[in-house]
């Protein structure tokens, strides 16, 4: 009876542990392709380039992208700041993102709950800065680009969104799952221990 609640203990943890290394990878991927294969560009189409490195718009008389520099944006209202800001938040979820297998597969070997609580706290800081840092950027930008507009390295962006959502909800499945493992063992441990008379 205890061997095979090991094996279904073992088992869920290499699961949950699998899905967590699935969902990492998937993540980075993503966050590749829209910030380095894309080069951050949330629409690229031919006669619109915004990303977080581009703000080029038709222009008519030339026929052809135009793009504008610093200057040019304030005048058209948006903030310098807040773009370097946005781009700033974004990256840095990019480095934690290439960092982080690294420091899961760690966890993994070591076994603590205590560092699955620490990966927790990773994901959830990597959701609010990359949130904070395309909403940042899409509400500087929202006059020139219609949600029509969206191309791949927006939607690899909203996708990771919902990867780190699924990794967050991993771990917390992954605590909640060592904490009633332990009680239960600590339980059977009490039972297996011999009755002094």
């Amino acid at each position: 009876m205890i061997s095979r609640q090991l094996l279904q203990q073992r088992c869920t943890r290499h699961l949950l542990c699998a899905l967590t290394l699935l969902e990492a990878a998937g993540t980075l991927a993503l966050m590749f392709y829209a910030l380095l294969w894309e080069a951050g560009n949330l629409v690229n189409l031919p006669d619109k380039r915004i990303g977080f490195y581009n703000f080029c718009l038709w222009n008519e008389t030339a026929r052809e992208l135009q793009c504008l520099e610093y200057k040019h944006l304030e005048v058209m209202g948006i903030s310098p700041p807040g773009v370097v800001l946005a781009r700033v938040c974004v990256y840095t979820c990019l480095v934690f993102s290439i960092f982080y297998p690294i420091f899961l597969a760690h966890v993994m070997c070591a076994d603590k709950r205590e560092d699955w609580k620490v990966i927790l706290i990773i994901l959830i800081i990597q959701k609010i800065i990359l949130s904070g840092g395309l909403g940042t950027f899409l509400f500087q930008t929202s006059q020139w680009i219609h949600p029509s507009d969206f191309t791949g390295g927006f939607l690899a962006l909203v996708g990771t969104q919902a990867l780190l959502l699924f990794q967050i909800l991993t771990a917390t499945m992954y605590l909640s799952w060592a904490k009633h493992t332990l009680l239960r063992q600590s339980h059977f441990t009490e039972e297996a221990l011999p009755i002094e008379i």
